[in-house]
């Protein structure tokens, strides 16, 4: 006679969990225990655990032939989180648990021997994927990327023997920390160009790439660039903690409205930073999605690593493909790049002369690579601050109060044009972006002007024309001037590039 139960779980993949069935047969046979369903070496070792967990939990073993079937087959299934679903499927089919009431959950959770409930990475995208079918989601003690969600009746389990009774009590969820300092403009000296650079980025989303000498305060404009950016929406808040909990990531931060800012260093490999692996885990790219991801020394990057950027910041996306499929994770961050213009970092120092040869100069600046720089909307050059300037005790630097108001204003006219002009809301299509600027025929001849003189391909229009729109946009003006145009060139032609 065989004994059945069925229990629903979760799988990864990428950042997205995906429905599991946990089926489970007792019947008469050899005492041994068999999975199936592309287990990987973590899921069969699981039988171990499991049987130490049962029996410290006060329940039986069943000493009978146990078969465990991990549907859908042509998934692998990767992780200790199926121990929690598979003692509870051969509790149901023993009937020493309700079958009845294991239907109504999603379970989720790694075994200690003891019968604890560990938590696993990935926690909140199995919340909302319980949310999403109706179920119950049983929420390990110490998860940390445990978050009440609207709709989702959510209850607390410690160990393996409270689902004798079937009565889990309400999760209780972590008060939220305080989110960290961030760094002010204010407290960098000088730079009056650079910052106005870093609010119009912050204001379009645009990539920006910022050269000079060493000690020239690259990093500080990078680093203080979060404390400009618009909070996270509830919806962006949880799309980026998803990813960050796959990864076994605070998400306190992003849940508190702050956006990701992601600084790999420069030995990162590509999988690390686009994301791979076996299983296939999202990279820098992806735990920067809503936020930015900040390359210093972006030139000591591998330049294989650094062209599997073009693609994302194109698409929004990254799609990581293996044997098994494709895997799409998202990507939409802002690239905040910063690197020295040679080897020695003098290039194009008044005052430091450079010892690199011309050929030295161009192979290191070349290691970025024409097709990355193209798309990177704004070129800056970073000098280093006056002596004088630095040691005066002016309190009217540009503070991030401030920048950060005209973001906001430059944002909601964004918003405003959408609603009331019908200007495309995202535009990557060029056609849309030279429509919402609404330029006059003079205004066009500048643009053509400048883009015959210096070589620029319909990309590079295309950046500039989005860098001119958004600088009408914190004017509030409903049409690019030729001021705009300018200024907007001005960032793309780099001294030196």
């Amino acid at each position: 006679m065989q004994r059945r139960c069925s229990v629903q779980s979760a799988a990864l993949v990428g950042v997205e969990a995906i429905p599991v069935h946990v089926e489970v047969v007792v019947m008469s046979g050899l005492p041994g225990i068999s999975i199936v369903g592309m287990p990987d070496a973590a899921v069969r070792e699981s039988q171990e655990r499991v049987k130490s967990a049962i029996k410290a939990s006060g329940f039986t073993m069943p000493g009978d032939k146990i078969v465990i079937n991990l549907a859908p087959g042509s998934i692998r299934k990767t992780g200790a989180g199926f121990d929690l679903p598979i003692a509870c499927a051969i509790l149901g089919a023993t009937g020493q648990v309700d079958p009845r009431v294991m239907s109504s959950f999603l379970l989720v959770g790694e075994l200690s021997l003891g019968g604890k409930v560990r938590p696993v990475p990935g926690t909140l995208p199995c919340a909302l994927l319980a949310r999403h079918l109706g179920l119950k989601f049983a929420v390990p003690a110490d998860a940390e990327d445990a978050v009440p969600l609207e709709g989702l009746d959510q209850r607390q389990i410690k160990s393996l023997g409270e689902m004798r009774l079937c009565d889990l009590l309400p999760a209780h969820f972590k008060e939220p920390g305080q989110a960290p300092p961030l760094l002010d403009f204010s407290e960098i000296h000088g730079h009056a160009a650079a910052k106005r650079a870093m609010q119009i980025a912050s204001a379009g989303e645009h990539g920006i790439l910022l050269m000079g000498p060493p000690g020239s305060g690259k990093t500080m404009l990078a680093r203080a660039m979060p404390s400009i950016l618009p909070p996270l929406s509830e919806s962006e808040a949880l799309e980026a903690a998803a990813i960050h909990s796959v990864a076994g990531e605070p998400v306190d931060g992003i849940l508190a409205g702050m956006r990701p800012f992601r600084k790999p260093h420069h030995s990162t490999s590509m999988a690390g930073l686009v994301g791979g692996g076996s299983p296939v885990r999202p990279g820098e790219i992806s735990l920067a999605h809503k936020g930015v991801l900040f390359l210093d020394e972006i030139a000591e990057f591998k330049p294989a690593s650094l062209q599997a950027l073009r693609q994302p910041m194109e698409a929004g996306s990254i799609s990581v493909t293996r044997v098994h499929g494709n895997v799409d994770m998202p990507a939409e961050f802002m690239l905040v790049a910063a690197s020295n213009p040679c080897p020695c970092g003098y290039y194009g120092d008044p005052e430091k002369p450079c010892s690199c040869s011309e050929q030295a100069v161009r192979r290191y600046q070349n290691r970025i690579g024409g097709p990355l720089l193209d798309r990177i909307d704004m070129h800056v050059d970073v000098w280093r601050t006056d002596p004088g300037t630095i040691l005066s005790s002016s309190s009217e630097e540009l503070t991030s109060a401030r920048l950060r108001e005209g973001v906001m204003t430059a944002r909601s006219f964004s918003s405003w044009r959408h609603e009331h002009l019908g200007d495309a809301e995202r535009t990557r299509n060029v056609q849309e972006l030279v429509a919402s600027c609404r330029m006059t025929p003079a205004c066009r001849s500048l643009l053509e002007l400048s883009a015959k003189t210096h070589h620029m391909s319909g990309r590079g229009i295309s950046r500039v024309l989005a860098v001119a729109r958004t600088i009408a946009d914190l004017e509030e003006s409903e049409t690019v001037s030729d001021e705009h145009i300018l200024e907007a060139l001005g960032f793309r032609m780099r001294k030196g590039a």
